[in-house]
């Protein structure tokens, strides 16, 4: 999709410069809240053998590439509010990122094949559910934000940033619904269809990765 059409305000300079700010912690919380969540969810998606949870923190530690390429962005529009282009280090994020959704996709389909062949179960996705909630109210916060951040300054980079959290939520949703499902029924098969989803998920994410290097835009199909 084309990238959101803003009008940029006219702003006193340190209003502009404290909103740029702004955008860059939220780039910098986004990075350091993905690299907590990933590292929590594989180990108790190891511990608990749920394939789900496993790769959610997986997808997560993927973000975190994406969001250093964000990050980068954010500073450089402070220093140069009209390059909302893609730059080459931004280009090359994306396209690290892409391959590495591409990798997880076929990791999580090798691994829920293998559970269903083996008919492995989790112990309990009863962490699936905290993990999936947090992340929730998180990436919500984020997004409003984030929007109010991008809107007030009129950059559709920020905006598309911000639009593009929206997949992490859906992320969230399908993780909470695939443990909820778990824990009230004791189907095996839920977990690893979770898991399946999320694979759609990463290998939709790496397409899109893939053509914002191609195009240097900062556009998100969730915009």
């Amino acid at each position: 999709m084309a990238l959101v059409s803003l009008t940029m305000p006219v702003l006193a300079p340190e209003v502009r410069a404290r909103l740029y700010a702004r955008a860059t912690q939220l780039a910098a919380f986004t990075i350091g809240y993905n690299v907590l969540e990933g590292l929590v969810s594989v180990y108790f998606g190891l511990a608990d053998d749920t394939v789900a949870l496993f790769g959610f923190g997986l997808d997560s530690f993927v973000e975190v590439i994406s969001g250093i390429g964000i990050w980068h962005l954010m500073r450089r529009l402070r220093a140069s509010p009209d390059g909302e282009g893609a730059d080459d280090f931004e280009k090359t994020a994306l396209r690290v990122t892409g391959a590495a959704f591409y990798l997880l996709t076929g990791g999580l389909i090798l691994t829920a094949a293998w559970n269903l062949a083996a008919g492995r179960a989790p112990e309990t996705t009863l962490w699936g559910v905290v993990v999936a909630g947090v992340s929730i109210v998180t990436m919500w916060l984020l997004i409003r934000l984030k929007m109010s951040v991008g809107r007030a300054l009129g950059s559709a980079a920020i905006v598309a940033d911000a639009a593009c959290t929206r997949a992490c939520l859906a992320l969230s949703f399908v993780l909470l619904a695939s443990s909820l499902g778990y824990e009230a029924t004791g189907i095996r098969h839920i977990d690893t269809l979770g898991a399946l989803v999320i694979a759609a998920l990463a290998w939709r994410e790496g397409r899109e990765a893939f053509t914002k290097a191609r195009t240097g835009t900062c556009s998100c199909a969730d915009c």
